[in-house]
């Protein structure tokens, strides 16, 4: 970029000399348009230009193209300028008349140092990529394809339906989808719509003012308010009760909203991702659900597989739980043995992904290292062989059998009832979290409220 057009000719034919494609502009507007395009590398810019200056445009560029190199071209009465231009980003700069050896000497080295920088931050791209990932396990190539579906995914404002059954990680797919937006570095706030009742829910999502309700006794921000500029998750979308559901899509079309006691309309830019273990076009034909609102909510669908039909992620799940509970517990198990194994691949897994985690957490606290054998998976459903797959019945029963003579040879084989078992794991699981209910309940797979009436039921308290 340069008014003077000797010397803008003559620089874009030394360049050319050198291989590079060249552009020239004679004014700082119109340069700025050539590099706006995208396809710009480099910049060399005059510094004194009528119309917008020199430093203008370096302005432009750094703060609008960031590592974009820029060289500036100065008299030699403008000295100071240039070394000003230079704490203000410049790569570097020129005096003229000037030295076509020390031009592409310095071209060569910024674009070099372009192309380290551009590397640099693929390589950081994807390594955030695949932290994003981190905490979903799965190698099959049914959960390589939801990996690739969130990348593209993520990138949009568009609203974000999850689906599949319960268990599979829908709420790790949401944080995926998050991490990997733009909107990564603002909050992600997530609401159970299951947990609340709708006044409660309503409450939660939008917040009140002092006074609205009987114990209102200040203003509430909602998660609405608290998720702006970030991303909201709501889990379990199909039970919002459906005087809620019009109240919501009225949010999402207007992107504001009132607290529930309010009159003030308060606007918030918030990314929705939703989830749900049922079928909406089900619930929509039954009137459980708003067609309207089904459709805003899946302008982007995700539908994660059961765990079945993700071949080869059961033994590489069922290691990582191993592996993650021998450190928490200080119960070092090495393996599963072929049998266990064996069990855990012919089984068909309702529970998906928690069910596994809970029967692994289960064996590790019940088993006796440094492997988990078959009868350490002892549940109502491993136990059945109704349960396992038609094709390895035959191969399981003697599993069954070869485990047991086996384990007699050890130690004598004690039945137990199922009862007993659950009473022994629930009493385990909640000494292993010291008697945090919440804490329990979640490493069980169960509500808190089922916790509650089990300990009940089975007479246990804290010693």
């Amino acid at each position: 970029i340069d008014d003077e057009k000797n010397i803008r000719e003559g620089l874009a034919a030394a360049l050319e000399m050198d291989g590079y494609n060249v552009v020239l502009a004679a004014d700082g507007e119109t340069g700025l348009q050539l590099v706006g395009r995208g396809d710009i590398d480099l910049v060399i810019t005059d510094l004194r230009m009528p119309g917008i200056s020199g430093e203008e445009v370096l302005a432009k560029v750094t703060s609008e193209s960031p590592g974009l190199p820029v060289i500036v071209l100065t008299g030699h009465g403008t000295i100071d300028s240039a070394v000003d231009a230079m704490r203000a980003g410049a790569y570097d700069f020129l005096t003229k008349p000037l030295n076509l050896d020390r031009l592409s000497l310095i071209v060569k080295r910024a674009l070099q140092n372009r192309e380290l920088s551009l590397q640099h931050r693929q390589l950081k791209e994807e390594l955030d990529s695949n932290k994003s990932f981190e905490s979903i396990i799965g190698k099959s190539a049914e959960m390589q394809k939801i990996f690739e579906m969130v990348r593209r995914v993520a990138s949009s404002k568009a609203s974000v339906l999850i689906t599949g059954e319960s268990g599979v990680g829908k709420e790790l797919i949401a944080n995926a989808v998050h991490n990997l937006s733009p909107r990564k570095d603002k909050p992600l706030i997530k609401v159970h719509c299951a947990a609340l009742s709708e006044s409660l829910l309503e409450s939660e999502l939008f917040g009140h003012e002092k006074g609205a309700f009987t114990g209102a006794l200040e203003t509430k921000i909602g998660k609405f308010e608290a998720a702006d500029g970030g991303t909201i998750f709501l889990d379990e979308i199909a039970e919002m009760n459906p005087g809620l559901q019009a109240t919501f899509l009225r949010v999402l079309e207007g992107a504001a909203f009132e607290r529930v006691g309010g009159n003030r309309s308060i606007s918030v830019d918030v990314r929705v991702v939703a989830a749900t273990n049922r079928n909406l076009e089900e619930e929509v034909a039954s009137g459980r659900f708003r067609r309207d609102l089904y459709f805003r909510l899946r302008v982007l669908e995700i539908n994660v597989p059961p765990l079945r039909e993700r071949e080869g992620d059961v033994d590489l799940l069922a290691d990582h739980f191993r592996e993650r509970f021998s450190q928490e517990t200080g119960r070092r198990y090495l393996d599963f043995s072929p049998e266990a194994r064996a069990a855990l691949n012919s089984y068909h897994w309702p529970g998906n992904v928690r069910e596994l985690k809970n029967i692994v957490e289960r064996a590790v606290l019940m088993g006796n290292p440094p492997t988990i054998r078959k009868t350490d998976l002892v549940t109502s459903a491993l136990g059945n062989s109704n349960e396992a797959r038609p094709e390895s019945a035959s191969s399981e029963s003697r599993s069954v059998k070869e485990e047991r003579s086996s384990a007699r040879e050890t130690k004598p084989f004690v039945p137990a009832t199922l009862k007993e078992i659950e009473r022994d794991y629930i009493v385990k699981t909640l000494k292993h979290y010291a008697w945090n209910k919440s804490k329990t309940a979640k490493s069980l797979g169960i509500e808190r409220t089922t916790l509650d009436r089990k300990i009940q039921l089975y007479g246990l308290r804290k010693e």
